[in-house]
């Protein structure tokens, strides 16, 4: 039986960011937002952006922002590189650079290098241990090796620094399920959802679970639900694919 939906998300924008944005006055706060939103939004625009306020002095701000685009524009071990310098060089909190260092990590696996995504994020925990995003970060860039056991471990780790994220669950019992231990799987992906009942990446995953069981109703019922929650998410096209397969199988 082939089911789609390894759970683990990559990180966004967030953590570096409000990291970065940390030293700057309230006009180079709005400047950074502004040239963040624009990569974001139209990665080659921000990157023109950020380029010409790193002329007129935006400095480490300008910096992340030139990275953040380039992410955006696909050029992803250029982002990271560029990242990693960002972060040795800066003379901000230790907070600031794991986060810049958190940004390379994501850089690093959406360039399929998730092993060095791995040595990138515990550099930033060894400046920021108690850090449970990172330890979840780097959990990802384990599975991305398939090394499931280191996953789980780093994701109980963050679990025992912070109990309240359901993404931290999901994300080992996905964990857990492949390592085929799917009792404790189960018991990860409803801790999630009594935390948050409509966080999609669990519903995909209680399905996933679901079907592996043979109670194929009840993997409907959550996919179809994630369909309604989020139907643009990547958690809706693995639901959308394990609906077409589950049917394609019953015919």
């Amino acid at each position: 039986m082939r089911i789609l939906g390894f759970a683990f998300l990559i990180f966004g924008f967030a953590a570096a960011a409000a990291g970065a944005a940390t030293a700057a006055d309230a006009d180079s706060r709005r400047q950074y937002d502004a040239c963040m939103a624009l990569a974001r939004d139209n990665p080659e625009q921000g990157f023109d952006r950020a380029i010409a306020w790193r002329g007129l002095g935006g400095g480490e701000a300008a910096e992340h922002c030139a990275a953040a685009a380039l992410i955006g524009l696909g050029q992803y071990a250029d982002a990271a590189t560029r990242l990693e310098t960002l972060a040795a060089k800066s003379k901000q909190s230790s907070r600031v650079k794991a986060g810049l260092l958190a940004h390379a990590a994501q850089a690093w696996l959406l360039g399929g290098k998730s092993q060095r995504a791995e040595g990138v994020l515990t550099a930033a925990l060894k400046l920021t241990p108690d850090d449970a995003a990172l330890l979840v970060d780097r959990a990802e860039a384990k599975a991305g090796q398939k090394n499931y056991q280191g996953a789980v471990d780093d994701l109980t780790d963050a679990i025992r620094r912070d109990n309240r994220r359901p993404d931290a669950y999901v994300f080992r019992a996905t964990a857990y399920r492949f390592l085929d231990r799917l009792e404790l799987a189960d018991a990860d992906v409803e801790k999630a959802l009594i935390l948050e009942p409509t966080h999609v990446e669990g519903l995909l995953e209680r399905g996933i679970l679901r079907r592996l069981k043979g109670d194929d109703a009840g993997a409907r019922q959550d996919w179809l639900q994630v369909l309604r929650l989020a139907p643009k998410s990547p958690a809706a096209e693995a639901a959308r694919a394990n609906l077409e397969a589950m049917d394609v199988k019953t015919k």
